[in-house]
């Protein structure tokens, strides 16, 4: 009978273990999902400056004089356009390479060129902006600034995707503030988890502490017991972090290492020891400072 009750506990044992283990593991998880959201999306709000764009395109030549001329014309325009602080790269794009773009973004085959008119895909110039300049008001002058000049035709105007770019910040913003909130409600989960394995456990503190055991004595085996469990709960959360992100970094066209993560790494391993050192503690000290017939309805 007693190898039976033995037995019974070990596996209530194990099994509450393994509930607090799963439950550090995936509230850490949801908070360091939260976490490389933030971390990343500032590096890819830069990424996406990076790699903004503004297209003009150029009037067409009627006269054949002008037709002739037509190139030196455009590089002439190219080499003052490099000059400006705004521009970070430029890139020409001829009639023949606007119909190769055309063609393979349109599915268009031979038969379909056919119907078009000779030409009809003008020359352009396709400008990376500098970060700096990637808002919505500058962005429009820029806008104002190329449509200005008599040998463009029309511009592209992407400043909607600049005031996107803007908001980004505010987007941060509200997500730290929503992971603050989940590592609160974190903490309330895995507190409760705790207290639930200390409440099974709650006769045996009580009974340690009546034959004289002293509270440091009782306690510690509980805080080291909890500190693996935490630890054990952080490093499961990573490994699936790192796995997701493994997995969604290529897709995202971002780094597999940003120098930023060994914060989000440490962060999660302090935050699953600490939260269930801290919640063992004040859980174990309840009990013992609780009268014997209280035991029973605390």
């Amino acid at each position: 009978m007693s190898k039976t009750s033995d037995r019974m506990n070990n596996s209530r044992l194990r099994s509450s273990n393994i509930t607090v283990v799963v439950s550090i593991a995936l509230v850490l998880f949801l908070l360091g999902l939260f976490g490389l959201i933030v971390v990343n999306s500032s590096d890819y709000a830069e990424h996406l400056k990076n790699q903004f764009e503004i297209e003009a395109y150029f009037k067409e030549a009627k006269d054949k004089k002008d037709i002739e001329k037509e190139p030196e014309v455009h590089k002439a325009f190219l080499d003052s356009l490099r000059t400006k602080p705004f521009v970070k790269s430029l890139k020409y794009i001829d009639k023949e390479n606007a119909l190769k773009m055309a063609k393979n973004q349109l599915g268009l085959t031979e038969e379909d060129l056919a119907l078009f008119e000779e030409g009809i895909f003008p020359p352009s110039v396709v400008m990376t902006i500098r970060p700096q300049y990637v808002d919505s008001t500058r962005v429009d002058s820029i806008t104002s600034v190329l449509a200005s000049y008599p040998i463009i035709d029309s511009v592209n105007n992407t400043s909607s995707l600049a005031s996107i770019y803007e908001r980004i910040d505010t987007i941060i913003f509200w997500l730290i503030a929503l992971a603050g909130l989940f590592l609160v409600i974190s903490i309330i989960l895995i507190n409760n988890s705790i207290r639930l394995k200390i409440f099974s456990k709650r006769f045996t503190i009580k009974t340690m502490q009546l034959v004289g055991a002293k509270r440091r004595f009782i306690v510690k085996p509980f805080i080291i017991q909890s500190f693996w469990l935490g630890l054990l709960g952080a490093v499961l959360a990573i490994l699936a972090l790192g796995g997701l992100w493994y997995y969604a970094a290529p897709k995202l066209d971002l780094g597999l290492w940003n120098e930023k993560f060994q914060w989000l790494i440490l962060g999660l391993l302090v935050t699953g020891i600490i939260i269930a050192v801290f919640s063992t503690f004040w859980a174990t000290w309840k009990y013992l400072k609780l009268r014997t017939d209280q035991l029973y309805y605390s």
